[in-house]
């Protein structure tokens, strides 16, 4: 019968049954032991030494195996999941269209946006439903998600705007900016939303051209100012602002009108209605980029 390399081997039958008053069984039934003091236990067998690196194994009479190196420790171990090289994140650069080419195909190319909007605007719907929809693989990159990763000692915008929600918020411009830039570099399209300010560089478009690239793809979704009040009315929990809150982020948000940047207004649109308009923006973009 075979058994483990380096584990004890069972006794012969024939000692199994001199042995039996030191197991403590009864060799034969209907027989009582004679009374005295318990047997001492009998001595553990001596432990095997391991065998030494590169030398067979008692009871092997093959080549001696060799351990192979996974190709993740042979490379360094450096971007790499198991034994799948990902390429590394770079800066989005700016897309480059042949002179009179026709505009390429927003549902195919892979692009990285960044949807700018009010509360309220349909940021998030508008974007989830974009890449739900695309025919080549898309993720959605929520910023405010992103911020709400921290839970203890998380700093709501909401109570005031200080050195440390502008940490977090910066925090997490990068983490997405990271993200961004690892699912383009492995042909994965993004689209990222957030309420970017034109008039405030802190929370403005600098800080995404400088942790996604010049290729990023900004584009306004503005609706009317009823229709953000409205919708926020039906949110809930700490994505719930005033109506005063409300209509002074929608009027800084009118900064963007002559920008340069392409605006939608949706304010006539349901979901499915915006997203066919932003694959029209974002193929005039891709055709002529914006300048910002």
């Amino acid at each position: 019968m075979p058994h483990a390399v380096g584990a004890p081997l069972p006794p012969p039958r024939h000692q199994a049954q001199e042995q039996g008053a030191t197991m403590n069984w009864t060799p034969h039934p209907g027989h009582s032991l004679p009374p005295g003091p318990p047997p001492a236990p009998s001595a553990p067998p001596p432990v095997q030494p391991a065998p030494a690196p590169g030398t067979a194994n008692p009871g092997w009479s093959g080549p001696v195996p060799q351990r192979t190196q996974p190709a993740a420790d042979a490379a360094g171990g450096t971007g790499s999941t198991g034994h799948i090289q990902l390429p590394p994140g770079a800066p989005v650069a700016l897309p480059s269209p042949q002179s009179g080419a026709a505009a390429p195909d927003a549902a195919h190319a892979a692009v990285a946006v960044l949807l700018i909007g009010p509360a309220g605007a349909g940021k998030t719907s508008v974007a989830r439903h974009w890449a739900d929809s695309r025919r080549v693989p898309t993720a959605h990159i929520s910023l405010d998600d992103v911020r709400e990763w921290v839970r203890s000692g998380f700093a709501d915008p909401q109570q005031g705007w200080n050195d440390h929600s502008e940490a977090q918020y910066r925090l997490a411009r990068r983490t997405c900016g990271f993200a961004a830039r690892n699912f383009l570099a492995n042909g994965i399209s993004c689209i990222l939303d957030d309420a970017v300010f034109p008039d405030r560089p802190v929370v403005g478009l600098g800080g995404w051209k400088r942790h996604v690239g010049p290729g990023l793809l900004p584009i306004v979704l503005l609706p009317g100012l009823e229709i953000v009040l409205e919708r926020n009315a039906r949110r809930s929990g700490n994505r719930r602002l005033s109506d005063e809150e409300v209509a002074r982020i929608h009027g800084r948000m009118a900064g963007w009108y002559g920008s340069g940047l392409p605006i939608i207004d949706n304010s006539q649109h349901d979901v499915a209605t915006t997203v066919r308009v932003l694959d029209d923006v974002v193929a005039r973009s891709l055709a002529s980029p914006p300048n910002w």
